[in-house]
């Protein structure tokens, strides 16, 4: 692996949870990782094919809306809510953890961040973790997948 895919590997959910609550700014992005990433930080339309000033991924940060509820769930929803991305973007994209800044926004009112800071891998034991928390939550809750048609 090069330097920027060799990252640590964050192991629990409640791991996970601690780095949130510890600092802004992070995301999750869904990728072959920074090995493939970094080297042009700029992510591509699926539908038009245009460049797009940073790299797509997912906020971590709570917002303020959420109030008391429990960081863990806010995290775990985060997760599941792109844990389809895998099985649809094909083999070797998984979860990885970075800092940086929003450049701006994608089609889907993604964040495109730049200046980004890769901090680790999500093993996908936090993915299950994620999906189980969920799951335990009183209303059903898919994650958020296009489908064809």
């Amino acid at each position: 692996m090069s330097t920027a895919d060799d990252l640590p590997v964050v192991r629990t959910l409640a791991e996970l949870t601690a780095l949130v609550e510890r600092d802004r700014g992070l995301y999750v992005r869904w990728s072959r990782g920074p090995r493939t990433d970094l080297p042009a930080v700029t992510s591509t339309d699926d539908l038009t094919g245009v460049a797009m000033p940073g790299l797509s991924a997912n906020p971590l940060d709570v917002e303020r809306w959420w109030r008391d509820r429990p960081v863990e769930l806010w995290v775990a929803r985060r997760l599941h809510d792109y844990a389809h991305l895998p099985r649809d973007k094909g083999p070797g994209v998984r979860p990885w953890v970075l800092k940086g800044r929003e450049n701006g926004r994608g089609p889907d009112n993604e964040p495109l961040v730049a200046d980004v800071r890769p901090l680790g891998w999500i093993d996908p034991a936090v993915i299950d973790e994620a999906k189980t928390e969920v799951a335990r939550q009183e209303n059903p809750w898919g994650p958020l997948r296009r489908t064809g048609g």
